[in-house]
């Protein structure tokens, strides 16, 4: 198959769409923080996934020294909430660049929840929130920060579970792809994790 090359070193910035244009379907991080001086912001992150199981830990990455960076670092808590279908344009209007000293949740309408142990609310119109005490972070010196957080304290809708576990189907979860592009969930299968002897049985490799 015939394929272009690209250098990241020759790139620079402009490897940024490539990666996300790849790299998906991404799930997004709406993070609220408190600064020092008491405002609360929201802003969604797409660089984000699980870190660690036991402790269990989550990380999101701010491109760029953003409010969300600032603010978890200077007090050393954040909450993630879901980033639910129905709630896309409220979610991307987070994404605007307000002046910090400006809370999103004010400006679009949005319901702070207190959070049990962190001081950053929960997005009340969210379906789940992970509380999170920072436990590190990682400078890679070209502008990206990625920011660990130990999730302390999970609530979750009652109407979103099923046989006790969180539903995808009933999470109805937002994804960012490339550009401008977002995703909803789409069609959903299952597949069981297949045994190696299972694998060698089916090839017919005798045990």
């Amino acid at each position: 198959m015939p394929r272009r090359d690209f250098d990241p070193a020759e790139l620079g910035g402009d490897v940024y769409p490539l990666l996300t244009s790849v790299i998906l379907p991404r799930p997004i991080a709406w993070v609220t923080t408190r600064s020092a001086s008491g405002v609360d912001n929201l802003a969604p992150h797409s660089f984000f996934t699980v870190s660690s199981v036991t402790p269990p830990v989550v990380q999101f990455t701010s491109v760029g020294a953003k409010d969300s960076l600032r603010n978890a670092v200077a007090t050393g808590e954040f909450v993630v909430s879901l980033c639910p279908e129905e709630l896309v344009e409220q979610v991307n209007l987070t994404a605007t660049d307000y002046p910090p000293d400006v809370s999103e949740y004010d400006e679009i309408g949005l319901t702070r929840e207190p959070s049990r142990l962190v001081a950053p609310p929960r997005v009340a119109e969210s379906p789940v929130a992970l509380e999170c005490r920072v436990v590190g972070t990682q400078d890679f010196g070209g502008g990206s920060v990625v920011v660990f957080g130990e999730v302390v304290w999970i609530a979750i809708d009652e109407r979103v579970l099923r046989d006790g576990r969180p539903a995808v189907d009933l999470l109805q979860p937002l994804a960012r792809l490339g550009g401008l592009e977002w995703s909803t969930i789409g069609e959903v299968t299952r597949r069981r994790r297949i045994p190696y002897a299972e694998v060698r049985a089916r090839a017919g490799v005798q045990q």
